[in-house]
């Protein structure tokens, strides 16, 4: 059976101002806005309340109603991979990293972010190798499995739920992740998103060590040595969310832009170690500073990363990511300084 959602990228775009402009038309703000997250399933939705919502946004019913379908990206709520990098659903993610490089933490707080979502399911392959940051992993998950035949009776038995499914690249070697993905193929499942994750790091040296892949998230060890988490690469991070048509347009322009910032950044951090901050024109010098306030907002404080960072994790929506990315670009916030965006939410907590 095919899902249907909300269209919520095209409501926002059209309707910055959504809640109060539901309400002038007698939609309660708290409807729209559990619609909105997916708290109220859209089958739930009165017609009313769907047609009111396509009047004010001056699209059809069958633009605000679409298939939720491969391919697009799931929500996180955090900002570096949403913005430049989305998880793509029914896809294989795969996290390229050296130990220490927090992967695991990572993953971890995918799952924790997901595990209690409605329809999802979040299952995890116990890996022969029992290093660090399997049992935070084993904690967040709905489900811990032994082997690929009962991960694939427990996603056989989980109905409709859409599945992220965390394993080691050791099934990718040994062949069992692609007779995994030929059974459940033949059951024509496609609701299930993979993550990899490589424990002793051999991934970082080869060219394809996953084979294809539909989400890539690079670690950096620059990012590390400055204390930017999590240490994901927005530059060289990728995604085949991007390639289709699955992002509003203001994403893609505002990602496009910061992207291009970035990579100056880093051509700019060799030139000034070599010859030293005063041998670029002020152009430049501006452009530094941007790429280091994107880089600082791009900081994100973990919820399962608590107890170690006593910082209060949190999840910044996608609709606010990209407005305050394009806010940064376009130098609202130049008076700040760069610490000032460190490990932050979205930029409504902090003081212009």
């Amino acid at each position: 059976m095919e899902k249907i959602k909300l269209n919520v990228a095209l409501l926002k775009e059209r309707v910055p101002k959504l809640t109060k402009a539901a309400q002038e038309v007698g939609l309660r703000p708290a409807t729209v806005s559990n619609l909105c997250t997916g708290k109220i399933p859209i089958e739930r939705a009165e017609v009313k309340t769907l047609v009111a919502l396509s009047i004010i946004a001056n699209c059809t019913l069958d633009e605000l109603i679409i298939l939720q379908s491969e391919g697009e990206m799931i929500e996180t709520g955090i900002k570096v991979v949403d913005l430049f990098s989305p998880v793509s659903r029914g896809g294989t993610i795969g996290l390229i990293a050296l130990p220490g490089m927090g992967q695991l933490v990572f993953l971890s707080e995918i799952f924790y972010r997901m595990k209690d979502k409605q329809d999802y399911k979040t299952i995890m392959l116990l890996p022969v190798e029992h290093g660090p940051g399997i049992d935070d992993l084993q904690d967040v998950s709905n489900k811990v499995v032994q082997d690929m035949d009962e991960a694939y009776e427990v996603i056989i038995s989980s109905g409709e739920n859409d599945i992220l499914f965390a394993a080691d690249r050791s099934i990718v070697i040994s062949g069992e992740f692609y007779k995994l993905n030929d059974r459940l193929q033949s059951e024509n499942i496609t609701n299930v998103t993979t993550f990899l994750y490589d424990p002793r790091g051999d991934a970082v040296e080869e060219e394809e060590p996953y084979g294809p892949l539909d989400t890539v998230l690079k670690f950096d060890g620059g990012l590390i040595s400055r204390k930017i988490y999590p240490a994901i690469n927005p530059v060289l991070s990728i995604s085949t969310v991007l390639e289709g048509a699955h992002l509003d347009s203001k994403h893609m322009k505002v990602q496009q832009a910061a992207r291009k910032v970035l990579r100056r950044y880093r051509e700019l951090q060799l030139l000034i170690h070599a010859k030293g901050v005063e041998s670029i024109p002020q152009s430049e010098k501006d452009m530094f500073l941007k790429a280091q306030r994107i880089e600082a907002y791009l900081t994100q404080p973990f919820f399962v990363a608590e107890p170690f960072t006593k910082k209060t994790g949190v999840y910044v929506s996608l609709h606010d990511a990209i407005e305050d990315l394009s806010r940064i670009l376009k130098g609202e916030f130049d008076h700040l300084e760069v610490d000032q965006l460190l490990d932050i939410g979205s930029l409504k907590s902090v003081s212009i």
